[in-house]
């Protein structure tokens, strides 16, 4: 009887062992499966915020950000040179915010010198040319606005000339389906990205954080994403309320933030 308890026991003490031993096991393949997705599941997401270069509400707010940002500046502005400058101090990408005629709207919307269907294409090569010796720093070139520009390849043609004579990079806001941007650069073999995802289209702190969350799921499942955000009344302070508040999650799951310049992406596809 005492030999039969015995034996009873030591099966006992031999099964708590063999599932310490497998709880051991689970725990460590959890562990290092965790560390295996955190290291596969690293991606880049840029931040290309529009609209700098008129003292607009957030301005000095987001290039205090303590992660890399690209500064779209719009040229001939009263600060267009200050913020550039700002921007590129503080170790933020810069491009030029090319103000491009829109299907809808005023010309007179667009500020002084904007890029326009009427233009021939030196002015056009003239105005571009200037914009980017005014911002001395620009690594590249985005449309703002631009829904009807961006259609006309010929007016896109002339801007890129110039971007590929500077050895510039070119983003297409995606303002309208109909973009000859990607074509022509394709063309003249100048470097090209898109647009992915508008942060603050609806000007609201909860809706920009899921613009982020939708941007770390796009970016962990091609690698990266670019996202344009604004300064002023269409995004300013709750942009970077959103920004700051989501920023350490994001890097959690794996996003590291860039400048536009340093995406390893520049597609001629």
């Amino acid at each position: 009887m005492m030999k039969c308890e015995m034996f009873k026991k030591c099966n006992i003490a031999l099964l708590v062992f063999s599932l310490a031993t497998l709880l051991i096991s689970v725990d460590y393949k959890k562990n290092n499966d965790a560390m295996a997705f955190a290291g596969n599941k690293s991606a880049i997401i840029a931040v290309v915020i529009d609209d700098f270069g008129n003292s607009s509400q957030g301005t000095e707010d987001m290039l205090n950000l303590n992660i890399p940002i690209t500064a779209a500046v719009m040229p001939f502005l009263p600060t267009s040179v200050k913020d550039a400058q700002s921007a590129h101090d503080k170790g933020h990408g810069v491009i030029l915010h090319l103000p491009m005629e829109p299907e809808k709207g005023k010309v007179s919307w667009l500020g002084p010198r904007g890029i326009t269907t009427n233009l021939k294409d030196e002015e056009i090569e003239l105005r571009v040319g200037d914009a980017i010796k005014e911002l001395k720093y620009a690594e590249g070139i985005n449309n703002h606005t631009g829904s009807k520009a961006m259609k006309d390849e010929r007016v896109v043609k002339a801007v890129m000339r110039v971007a590929k004579s500077y050895d510039l990079i070119f983003l297409d806001s995606k303002t309208t389906a109909g973009s000859q941007g990607k074509k022509v650069c394709q063309e003249l073999q100048v470097p090209y990205f898109e647009r992915d995802i508008f942060l603050d289209n609806n000007n609201n702190v909860k809706v920009i954080e899921n613009q982020l969350d939708k941007a770390s799921e796009l970016a962990l499942k091609k690698g990266y994403a670019i996202v344009i955000g604004h300064v002023g009344p269409a995004g300013g302070h709750n942009t970077v309320t959103a920004l700051k508040n989501k920023i350490r999650s994001m890097e959690e799951k794996g996003i590291t933030f860039a400048k536009l310049k340093d995406i390893p992406v520049k597609s001629f596809e």
